[in-house]
């Protein structure tokens, strides 16, 4: 009998641990939603990891910088357990998501903090360049980022630029020697992003520079 009521109390205090642990991820998730940085505050002083995924595979940093979340950015990038380069399945990383953003201060916050500029692949300088913000494009290649680095299918940033980028990140790579000769691995070109993107005058002007 003793043995069977130590057991039920075993079991009652591993769910109410389970249970608490499943409240706390759904509290911390909400919270960088919303922008509560009180509560993910309180939720890391009582040890909840900062790292900790989201069913869609997602770190609360790079939420925090998606969903326009500032506040939560702070108290994340303020705990020294927060991982700055933790990718998801995809391979993005905060950096990558405040590149997309136009979010130059965050971004050179994270590259502070040590968020890695120079990796291979899909990189944060495409992300910006695909991006609203020539500001962060002109802060990332004054920071060391190789300007004609290929994507995993050999696309470049100035490619990027042309179908979704601002004409302003187009002329700012072209201005500090973006190859217009370079091609990605279906043979298309920055003309060619371009018109891929509806952006036939880009496109020929592109191409008479290229000549």
């Amino acid at each position: 009998m003793k043995q069977w009521l130590r057991f039920a109390l075993y079991l009652l205090v591993v769910s109410g641990f389970s249970i608490a642990r499943a409240g706390s991820y759904e509290d911390f998730f909400r919270a960088v939603n919303v922008d509560h940085a009180d509560g993910v505050q309180a939720l890391l002083a009582r040890g909840f990891d900062p790292n900790a995924v989201s069913e869609q595979g997602q770190v609360g940093l790079f939420l925090a910088l998606r969903d326009g979340s500032p506040r939560v950015v702070e108290v994340l990038l303020a705990d020294p357990r927060t991982l700055i380069d933790a990718a998801n399945a995809s391979g993005e990383t905060p950096l990558m998501m405040a590149a997309l953003r136009g979010q130059t201060e965050w971004a050179e916050r994270l590259l502070d903090r040590g968020a890695q500029l120079g990796r291979s692949g899909w990189s944060a300088l495409h992300y910006a360049a695909s991006g609203p913000g020539t500001a962060v494009v002109a802060m990332l290649l004054a920071r060391g980022a190789a300007i004609d680095a290929p994507s995993p299918n050999g696309s470049t940033a100035l490619m990027m630029a042309a179908r979704y980028g601002p004409e302003e990140s187009v002329d700012l790579l072209l201005a500090r020697g973006a190859s217009l000769a370079a091609r990605n691995i279906q043979d298309l070109n920055a003309a060619d992003f371009a018109r891929l993107g509806g952006r036939d005058k880009l496109a020929v002007r592109l191409n008479k520079a290229a000549l």
